[in-house]
């Protein structure tokens, strides 16, 4: 490292640096703003050379942290950005999104503030394409072979990428009219303006990727024809199957999924036309759920000058200190304020959600009651403990329960779990020789960064089955335990 003391010298942390609330909730600009060089370079700095960089066993994807902390202090931002891009496809996605469980896995936070290890990939990620250090990354030869990847989120984009690098010729098919998937449409521009996703786009089709948006697989091809026309298939569909919540007034009008919300949210600041647009100007809004989910619905309903938010959640209000039971490196569950936390609303706890209450069809509010934690081990409504809040508009941020179609089933043959995720093997490969499943569409709702990881694997699993050996990183063994972010 450069310098061996700097963990000692800067002790403080100084976390990214945002715009003020009273300006940011007037547009829908991005949050977030890059950090001064003289004040990254001093984050950098604190990285401590560890014998044992458990930041790395943090990351899915393995990125070389302690690596590119060391020259982006020395300031040669052109090798880190070839260090990070030799684990990372996109650093400008999990800079901005990522819930960075490095950070919980820093050595540093044993008893400090942990390296800003986010802030610092971010700034990489920006400085790549602000410097011009992306290029295309063209194959040194072609393949005669050809991949389709159904779905146009990080897992997809990530196989597309690293196969089309490897010189294969590879289709992305997205059912959406824009490319993206859930970067596109799920994540709404205060974290991730569109320009981010388009910049990378772009690059990735001047490498050859090709890419067909409004095309759903399963209705206008079916998933045998694809088989029969690809040498490979890799399923990136997603986990995009909302969680419902079947209470008495679930019908009622003004009780939407939270996914419904957003996509709308996204839409409008596309330029598209939204007829009957869910939207919350003069409205209480109630959201159920406290994940990421939840926290964007909470941003975007500020932005369109909600009357009030409220958060329920069903469980305690997470510690703000490590409990016992999730020590260093563990990637702990912890209260945190997002960046939409700070621009207003009310978050309660321990709030079972018992009914939703309504007038001539429209939703008024919500009857809730104190959650209670039974000897058996169960929890629900604690009785005589109800009350009403008023609501104007619900959303459902409860999760995602698997892929939202069985058509792969159907027409394929490809198995199903119990939670109608695609099952694959240690390999990514399904159950029919020649297709593989990553990303959410394997393992269930999970993160971005793990997306990515998954979708790098994939690719170099469907090589060795093409070609019979790889190049590209050697695949991770898939976990069947599916991440839950509620």
């Amino acid at each position: 490292m450069a310098d061996p003391r700097g963990f000692l010298t800067y002790e403080h942390r100084a976390d990214r640096p945002k715009r003020p609330v009273p300006v940011r909730i007037l547009d829908w600009k991005e949050v977030q703003v890059e950090q001064d060089s003289a004040t990254l370079k001093q984050q950098a700095s604190r990285c401590m050379d560890c014998g044992v960089p458990f930041c790395h066993q943090g990351c899915p994807l393995g990125n070389l942290i302690p690596e590119w902390n060391d020259l982006m202090w020395r300031g040669r931002t052109d090798e880190a950005v070839q260090r990070m891009h030799a684990t990372n496809n996109f650093p400008e996605f999990t800079g901005r999104v990522c819930p960075a469980p490095c950070e919980s896995s820093c050595v540093l936070g044993i008893n400090q503030p942990a390296v800003t290890i986010k802030q610092i990939e971010y700034t990489i990620g920006e400085k790549a394409f602000d410097e011009g250090l992306i290029e295309p990354h063209l194959p040194e030869r072609l393949v005669d072979k050809t991949v389709a990847v159904v779905g146009s989120g990080p897992a997809g984009l990530a196989a597309a990428q690293q196969l089309t690098q490897a010189g294969y010729t590879v289709a992305v098919y997205e059912r959406d009219d824009r490319i993206g998937g859930l970067l596109r449409y799920g994540i709404p521009d205060f974290k991730m303006e569109k320009s981010v996703l388009d910049r990378r786009l772009d690059v990735m089709r001047a490498e050859g990727t090709r890419f067909r948006a409004g095309v759903e697989i399963g209705r206008d091809i079916t998933w045998d024809q694809l088989r029969r026309r690809y040498d490979a298939v890799v399923v990136a569909t997603g986990a995009t199957k909302p969680r419902d919540l079947p209470i008495p007034g679930r019908d009622l009008s003004g009780v939407h999924f939270a996914m419904e919300y957003l996509v709308q949210s996204n839409r409008v600041g596309a330029g598209d036309e939204v007829p009957d647009q869910i939207n919350a100007e003069g409205k209480h809004v109630v959201i159920l759920g406290g994940g990421d989910t939840g926290a964007d619905c909470i941003g975007t309903a500020n932005r369109q000058k909600a009357a009030s938010v409220t958060t329920l959640a069903i469980g305690k209000k997470p510690p703000e200190d490590r409990a016992e039971h999730e020590p260093w490196p563990m990637f702990p569950n912890l209260f945190e304020v997002a960046s939409a936390h700070e621009e207003g609303g009310e978050r309660n706890y321990l709030a079972s959600t018992v009914e939703f209450v309504g007038e001539n069809g429209q939703v008024t509010g919500i009857k809730v009651a104190e959650t209670e934690y039974r000897e058996d081990g169960t929890r629900g409504p604690k009785e005589g403990s109800e009350r009403i809040i008023p609501a104007d508009l619900v959303f459902l941020a409860l999760g995602f329960t698997g892929q939202d179609s069985e058509a792969i089933a159907e027409q394929a043959g490809a198995e199903l779990d119990r939670r109608t995720n695609v099952s694959r093997g240690e390999d990514y490969m399904t159950n029919v020789p020649g297709i593989f499943s990553c990303g959410d569409a394997g393992r269930g709702q999970s993160l971005v960064v793990w997306a990515i990881a998954e979708g790098r694997a994939c690719a170099a699993a469907v090589e060795r089955h093409l070609v019979g050996s790889t190049l590209l990183p050697e695949p991770v063994a898939p976990t069947d335990r599916p991440i839950d972010l509620l």
